[in-house]
């Protein structure tokens, strides 16, 4: 059943052209679709009708009328799970609704999360509960309002029923835009089923999806192997500029676009501790936060391994030699995009040894537990005559004190003046991020109590991570001592 009342204008690309890589489906029924969150800049920015924030958009998102053009899929998919191969994953809960036409020209796919069970379900409901849900659309904004190229939700869509984890859950639908949701685990999928004509159509669909001046190109998978290494190698180290622990780095996690994707298991750390680790399921601490950058890697190297028959089909020997070459690389360009990012936060421009002095304001962090966010943030206070604020995230502060002269010494040889420097860093460095604790009891009023404003403030706060905001210092602040360990779960 089509709605002519409202029109949202899809197209079928991944489904027409990428047969054998998905199953044609459809969306469970829902009692009662309500929209809860609609996001109007996200939608502006992608043409679409303000008119999608209403009942008539709650029945399309949630697939009880289908938009004309609508194809919907579940994807297929295997990865590395823990380091694991999983040769079928796929969307267990989840569909493709089709790709809106950005008014660039661009394909952006439109995702829902929790529209019910498909061929992939593995034995799930295909259900998602409200409260990770909202959790989704509150990071996948904070991170896009802090710079990091993310997925974000369109909308929040209450769907009025009950969905049963330890006790019955308010269940809803998370619409999500992507530049796409290509993962390494795509490639992967197609390589291990070894049909080498399936796995170059799929490459070459994601060099046309986000790499099209690749196309002509003698070499051009080995060059898409570049370019995605090139995009994690930045994104990863955007991440750890910021303190986010992603959670859950398997292969099919890894989007070919650069975007970070499912936000789960994710937080970001308080106290500085390179071993943290929040997902309830990652016991042997694999996806740590200091791990983050040798995942990476890892990854990127089985991106390499499914690239393989495409990057020299005639001679398997050199296709690893190049395929190597690629990898190897990957530390080092990732050191360049974490270290140019880490002198931005300290307000340096110039080259310098820096790299040691970074190492040791970490390692003073470390032991002196200070927090990560607000360590950065108070060093424009230091600029601007005062070092208390500074100084005050240490317990051990004779060290911290002593950092704080090398650095002083450091920016001597910096020629941009001291105020200048300072509104630069506080462009950098956020006085705000999704605190756990400031999360859970927004995510707790909503769900628990009916109350959406403190999770609307939370928001509207996040969306300007930079900018002080009136009466929000609670938002800015580390969680008190009683919050105690903060476990995550996967859930959305």
């Amino acid at each position: 059943m089509r709605s002519p009342s409202l029109p949202l204008p899809l197209e079928d690309d991944y489904a027409r052209k990428l047969e054998g890589f998905h199953v044609p489906w459809q969306g469970d029924e829902v009692p009662a679709p309500r929209i809860l969150l609609f996001n109007r800049a996200l939608a502006e920015t992608l043409g679409l009708p303000a008119e999608l924030d209403s009942d008539a958009g709650a029945r399309l998102l949630c697939r009880i009328e289908a938009p004309a053009g609508a194809r919907p899929v579940a994807m297929a998919y295997a990865g590395h799970q823990f380091g694991q191969f999983a040769p079928q994953l796929g969307d267990g809960r989840a569909l493709l609704l089709g790709e809106i036409r950005d008014p660039a020209g661009g394909l952006r796919d439109l995702h829902l999360k929790g529209s019910g069970p498909t061929p992939f379900s593995r034995g799930g409901d295909g259900k998602a509960a409200l409260g990770p849900v909202l959790r989704e659309y509150l990071m996948g904004e904070a991170m896009h309002a802090l710079g990091i190229p993310t997925t974000r939700a369109l909308a929040v869509v209450a769907t009025g029923e009950a969905v049963y984890r330890e006790r019955p859950l308010p269940g809803a639908v998370l619409a999500r835009v992507a530049a796409s949701h290509l993962r390494v685990g795509s490639l992967e999928f197609a390589a291990s089923r070894d049909r080498p004509a399936d796995l170059r159509r799929l490459a070459d669909y994601a060099i046309a999806r986000h790499d099209p001046d690749l196309a002509e190109h003698d070499a051009r998978y080995l060059a898409f192997l570049q370019r995605v290494a090139d995009r994690q190698a930045r994104l990863v180290a955007r991440w750890m500029q910021v303190g986010f622990v992603h959670g859950v780095m398997n292969t099919d996690n890894v989007t070919l676009s650069g975007e970070t994707i499912d936000y789960g298991p994710c937080a970001f750390i308080d106290a500085y501790a390179p071993d943290t680790v929040f997902s309830s399921i990652d016991r042997e601490g694999r996806y740590a936060f200091g791990n983050q950058p040798s995942i990476l890697v890892w990854n990127l190297a089985r991106l390499a391994e499914a690239l393989l028959p495409l990057i020299d089909p005639d001679d398997p020997n050199r296709a690893i030699e190049q395929a190597t070459a690629v990898i190897r690389d990957v530390p080092a360009r990732y050191q360049e995009y974490w270290l140019a990012g880490m002198c931005a936060k300290l307000g340096l421009t110039t080259a310098d040894d820096d790299a040691a002095l970074i190492a040791d304001l970490l390692a003073c962090m470390h032991t002196g537990k200070a927090d990560f966010t607000l360590t950065f943030r108070r060093l424009s206070d230091v600029l601007r005559g005062t070092d208390a604020p500074f100084l005050d995230q240490f317990v051990n502060r004779a060290e911290a004190r002593a950092w704080l002269e090398r650095w002083q010494a450091r920016l001597a040889r910096e020629p941009r003046p001291g105020a200048d420097r300072a509104s630069a860093m506080d462009r950098v460095n956020p006085l705000y991020i999704p605190r756990n604790h400031q999360v859970e009891a927004a995510l707790s009023a909503a769900v628990e109590d009916g109350n959406p404003q403190p999770f609307r403030r939370l928001l509207a706060v996040l969306s300007q991570p930079f900018t002080p905001h009136p009466d929000a210092d609670d938002l800015a602040s580390p969680p008190p001592d009683d919050f105690g360990p903060f476990v995550t779960y996967c859930g959305t």
